[in-house]
């Protein structure tokens, strides 16, 4: 196949990345092209360029300290360019032959646009309904010329009101980056990932507090109020903060710990801490919001709806008796990138054969 494959443009597509998009783009467009097929990533000039990138955005203005494109936080300006670049490309894309449109860009425009495009077009739902986007597939639907993917099912319901026919693949992840650890040091928990209050991490310090555990923090500051606020005042003797971790030291710091504590504080739609925990064997305590409940079972995680530290420190409890072999095979069955690429190349395939089809009629 050929795909064209439209990334957002906030941060490069490359490594380290900024966050799970990035990642979920850079795997899928990697994948993609090691499995034979043509792939053109229309993405930020920064880009990494083994990806097959076609630049639609400078990064001239891209600040490398404060992971903005405008360093005066002008969001009219981001707001501007970005449409442009989208619009630009929306009004050629149609010359350049692919045989399906794969929209990662979390952005109105593509989706406003394939009203005029003949090419197909595949779109990721990475995110919770959004303003924009909400205004976007509502009109769209009426012509039913995009097909939609949730990363979850309860991101897929809550786009039901907008989106009535939406496929679920589960994001997946490199399992051979992450070493499965059959035994761990015991003695401690552990919560990673950026620490910011979508995320409470502050959550998860108390119930292991509480649960009587040792827990390690992992991650760099997203929001410094945030941190120095109501996560720096709990570190002590029994929560510390490891702010830099290479990726091994990661591997091992996860696959070291009794139990991850996954404290989601909005409806994230899927989150990789959940799949990388379970991939080094560790199982999960945590809160029950968002794609979590859909992504654990009771063989690899212990959930509270509630955000009482007390009711998450009984998780923690629960969570440490499960069987780390269990947490490594869910991930393999369900959480595994090889498997998501697959997936989404099936869809592909159904997409161009009703198009297909239709035009033989």
């Amino acid at each position: 196949m050929k795909i064209g494959i439209i990334a957002h443009l906030k941060h490069p597509i490359r490594k380290p990345f900024m966050g799970g998009l990035e990642a979920f783009t850079y795997d899928v467009t990697k994948l993609l092209i090691e499995r034979g097929h043509e792939v053109t990533l229309f993405a930020s000039e920064l880009s990494d360029p083994s990806l097959n990138v076609y630049s639609i955005m400078s990064d001239t203005d891209y600040d490398r300290e404060t992971f903005s494109r405008f360093r005066s936080h002008e969001m009219s300006e981001d707001f501007i360019s970005t449409h442009h670049a989208y619009l630009e490309l929306m009004q050629d894309i149609d010359t350049k032959g692919f045989d399906i449109i794969f929209n990662n860009s979390l952005n109105y425009v593509p989706i406003t646009m394939a009203s005029i495009c003949a090419t197909p077009m595949v779109t990721v739902l990475h995110t919770p309904p959004i303003f924009e986007m909400k205004r976007a597939t509502a009109r769209e639907k009426a012509l039913g010329k995009i097909t939609y993917v949730s990363v979850s099912r309860p991101n897929a319901d809550a786009w039901k009101p907008y989106v009535h026919d939406c496929a679920v693949i589960n994001n997946g992840i490199d399992l051979q980056q992450w070493k499965f650890v059959a035994e761990n040091e015991k003695g401690y928990v552990v919560w990673f990932g950026r620490i910011h209050p979508d995320k409470g991490p502050h959550l998860a310090i108390q119930a292991a507090k509480l649960a009587g555990k040792h827990i390690k923090i992992a991650g760099s500051v997203a929001d410094r109020h945030y941190f120095e606020t109501f996560v720096q005042p709990l570190l002590d003797q029994d929560a510390e903060w490891v702010e830099h971790c290479t990726h091994e030291q990661l591997n091992v710091l996860i696959g070291g710990a009794e139990a991850s504590i996954i404290t989601p504080c909005w409806d994230e739609p899927f989150g990789l801490v959940v799949a990388e925990s379970l991939a080094c064997g560790t199982p999960v305590a945590g809160i029950a919001r968002g794609a979590l409940p859909s992504i654990l079972n009771d063989k690899t995680g212990v959930l509270t709806k509630s955000c009482d530290p007390d009711e998450l420190a009984k998780c923690i409890h629960l969570a440490v008796q499960l069987k780390r072999v269990d947490c490594r095979e869910h991930a393999e069955q369900h959480l595994c990138r090889n498997v998501m690429v697959a997936q989404y190349e099936q869809l592909f395939n159904d997409v161009i054969q009703k198009r297909f089809l239709r035009h033989a009629i």
